[in-house]
């Protein structure tokens, strides 16, 4: 799993848990607001509706990230750990409910980024 990471000294880090980021397809103003959203999980604060909301079907400490565009909402699927924001799915919403496919990934993605840093952790002691 290829992990990426962003951070500063007084922040969490964000780290991207699958594939290339790319830019979506977002107004200017969405991915500010996206960007801004994130700088705040960041700096550890608790961010609630309408911005953000739990994901228990994915997992503990889990949220989806909602930002408004032009004519569409885009969901950021992110995960709240000690030391990092983990990002694990971000796409344009289509339906009231997540999918199961959706849900899935996010699980899947969540569980290597587990067991990635328990390796790393038995590794270091």
């Amino acid at each position: 799993m290829s992990v990426l990471a962003y951070s500063s000294a007084v922040s969490k880090s964000l780290r991207w848990l699958a594939g290339e980021i790319k830019t979506p397809p977002m107004s200017t103003e969405a991915r500010r607001e996206m960007g801004f959203l994130l700088r705040q999980l960041q700096e550890g604060e608790n961010l609630s509706l309408p911005h953000s909301r739990p994901m228990p079907s994915v997992g503990k400490a889990c949220h989806e990230l909602r930002v408004n565009d032009e004519n569409k909402t885009w969901r950021l699927f992110y995960f709240v750990d000690s030391d990092a924001i983990a990002i694990l799915e971000l796409l344009e919403k289509k339906t009231q409910k997540t999918t199961q496919a959706t849900i899935l990934k996010c699980r899947n993605r969540l569980k290597g980024y587990e067991e990635t840093k328990r390796h790393l952790k038995k590794s270091n002691a």
